[in-house]
């Protein structure tokens, strides 16, 4: 994928061209976002919230990715505004911000991630004009559509305030967090991503995505989920964490080993 193909997943995205599958990484290894940008996902999610990626890391990986051919998108920590913009200006194709549970929250994203008429991004885009090949005026006029800030809806507030935060001007789509999610519903009581309110959820949560002309994204623990959740509606899907995945990998391979070795 060319440069400018990577840039072009945000238009992609916008069109609901759908069926896209994100990679997940935690792990601060940007040689890891490579091996796994290889294989044929959509896009590679650099899990800064709960993840250990500092910004070194992260834009050493943003460029491990390109490099690939793939575009990355970044979940910053809660309400880490600041790092929004230095990881655009690193060449991520997105932001991906947490805990957003009103249209205020949804501004505050949008003028750290959006250039002027829309926000109040600051100016410093280096290493994204080195990957892109744009021009610093090509760049200015270009950027606030070649990029995307997704506000994740994963509370009680925030699925009561997703037509406010959708409506604001800026924000490109949502991603939604089932785990955080089925906790607010349930009041604390449990961790159930995958149970039927969460299902209803995510199903209101894609139908007003389509009314505001935005698009849906979110997070699922494996490939089955993940196909479901496609189903549903969504442009793009998480398929699990890279450590769910090589450890998987890794279980397969010994089972395989054991049970030639002892002829079952």
């Amino acid at each position: 994928m060319s440069a400018a193909e990577i840039d072009g997943f945000a238009d992609r995205i916008r069109k609901h061209q759908g069926g896209m599958i994100s990679a997940w990484v935690g792990i601060p290894d940007a040689m890891l976002v490579n091996h796994l940008a290889q294989e044929a996902f959509d896009a590679v999610v650099l899990d800064m919230q709960h993840g250990m990626w500092d910004m070194q890391s992260a834009a050493n990986a943003v460029a491990q990715a390109r490099l690939a051919g793939k575009p990355a998108i970044a979940r910053i920590p809660v309400g880490d505004f600041a790092s929004a913009s230095r990881l655009l200006d690193a060449g991520a194709s997105g932001i991906i911000a947490p805990m957003i549970n009103s249209a205020e929250d949804a501004r505050a994203l949008v003028r750290t991630t959006k250039y002027p008429p829309l926000g109040e991004r600051s100016w410093g885009p280096s290493l994204a004009l080195n990957h892109s090949g744009l021009s610093a005026d090509a760049y200015l006029k270009t950027a606030n559509d070649l990029t995307v800030a997704i506000a994740m809806i994963e509370t009680r507030a925030a699925l009561d305030a997703i037509d406010g935060i959708l409506g604001v001007t800026g924000i490109d789509g949502i991603f939604v967090g089932p785990a955080d999610l089925s906790i607010a519903l349930s009041n604390g009581d449990q961790v159930a991503p995958n149970a039927a309110e969460i299902d209803s959820a995510m199903q209101h949560a894609v139908a007003r995505c389509r009314a505001h002309g935005k698009f849906a994204c979110a997070y699922a623990g494996d490939g089955e989920r993940a196909g479901e959740l496609l189903k549903f509606g969504f442009d793009l899907v998480i398929a699990g964490a890279e450590t769910i995945q090589l450890r998987a990998g890794a279980r397969r391979a010994i089972n395989a080993a054991r049970r030639i070795a002892s002829g079952s």
